[in-house]
């Protein structure tokens, strides 16, 4: 039997460097460039992305958009304070959720989220001790969630959000995320355009982020490791535009681990991306050979975490450790709202 030791991706990360809140301007944040052949490190600007992208080459993007999921409420018999998290729509009105504080929220339990504008009924608890909740409300839903409900930005982040857009792509289209696909906030509008302008392709897949991602690996050996199944969705029309290039001799561009797991489980043994929808609990992991993915630009992750072994499997474990060394001691910023890196 193989093992892998979650403590082979560990590495050392000084608190400050952890980034709080998200810069000015998006395209500004810092990017380590590696090279995955020979290991070679450049440090450059986000915006400078263009200068590592070939004309024919085809960069995938994660268009989910974040939904203001944290809702602050109390029980309708005793008034007590509960904060549930939304996690997946199982039905039209009803939502697999993470409740705080959860031994109190037995099945039957009703929930009041803005002085009645929202109700909830505990219907079940599920794995890990998940509510099954059932929403009740009059008039749209996605409203209401607008107006009570606040971003759930991961635990690493204390401080308070300003304005709901910056933890949201700028290509945000389709509802559903538990968490940001945060390489690609750094791309603007404008970045965009002059990645287009080039020649190069850009492909929009969906994958709804669950909090899964964030989940800690809890065993040793990794291979123990079960991943959270998230749902993702590949059109027609950008299958052929990632398919077409490979054929072509482009290299595929993944922004993010998100788009990352999307085009890998989307794809056949034969390395093309079928369109579809479905769900993926795909675990990348050193040993991984991947199908369709030739670059990818990324977010400092984790230590330990699923994200930085989906890295290593594509760079090297030593390698990225390296990197990560690196990108310390040069005090670039990590986590969701902090710099980049592009592994060419």
């Amino acid at each position: 039997m193989q093992t892998m030791n979650v403590k082979d991706f560990y590495y050392d990360l000084p608190q400050e460097l952890i980034a709080q809140d998200p810069l000015k301007d998006r395209s500004a944040s810092r990017l380590l460039v590696m090279n995955r052949e020979s290991g070679k490190l450049e440090h450059r600007v986000f915006k400078d992305v263009v200068d590592y992208l070939r004309p024919g080459d085809c960069l995938v993007i994660n268009d989910t958009r974040v939904i203001p999921a944290r809702l602050f409420g109390v029980k309708a018999d005793t008034g007590a304070k509960i904060e549930v998290l939304l996690l997946k729509r199982r039905d039209q009105n009803i939502w697999e959720t993470l409740v705080k504080p959860g031994r109190k929220c037995r099945p039957g339990t009703e929930i009041v989220f803005g002085e009645g504008l929202l109700r909830g009924t505990v219907l079940d608890v599920v794995e890990e001790g998940n509510r099954l909740i059932r929403f009740s409300f009059e008039g749209i839903f996605e409203e209401i969630l607008d107006r009570l409900g606040q971003m759930p930005l991961p635990p690493y982040i204390t401080h308070q959000l300003q304005d709901k857009n910056r933890y949201q792509t700028v290509y945000a289209k389709h509802d559903g995320s538990a968490a940001a696909p945060t390489a690609g906030l750094h791309f603007t509008k404008e970045l965009l355009q002059q990645v287009q302008d080039m020649g190069v392709k850009i492909a929009h897949v969906t994958l709804h982020v669950g909090l899964g991602t964030f989940r800690p690996v809890k065993v040793d050996n990794i291979l123990d490791h079960h991943m959270h199944s998230e749902f993702y969705m590949v059109e027609e029309a950008e299958a052929k535009k990632i398919n077409d290039t490979r054929a072509a001799g482009g290299r595929v561009i993944c922004v993010g681990t998100t788009s990352c797991r999307t085009v890998e489980s989307a794809a056949g043994e034969d390395g093309k991306v079928r369109a579809g929808s479905g769900w993926t609990d795909i675990f990348i992991y050193p040993g991984y050979k991947f199908k369709v993915l030739d670059c990818l630009i990324t977010n400092f992750h984790l230590p330990e975490s699923t994200l930085v072994m989906l890295v290593s499997a594509l760079a090297g474990r030593e390698q990225v450790l390296e990197a990560y060394e690196a990108a310390v001691k040069e005090g670039y910023r990590f986590f969701s709202f902090g710099d980049a890196m592009i592994i060419v």
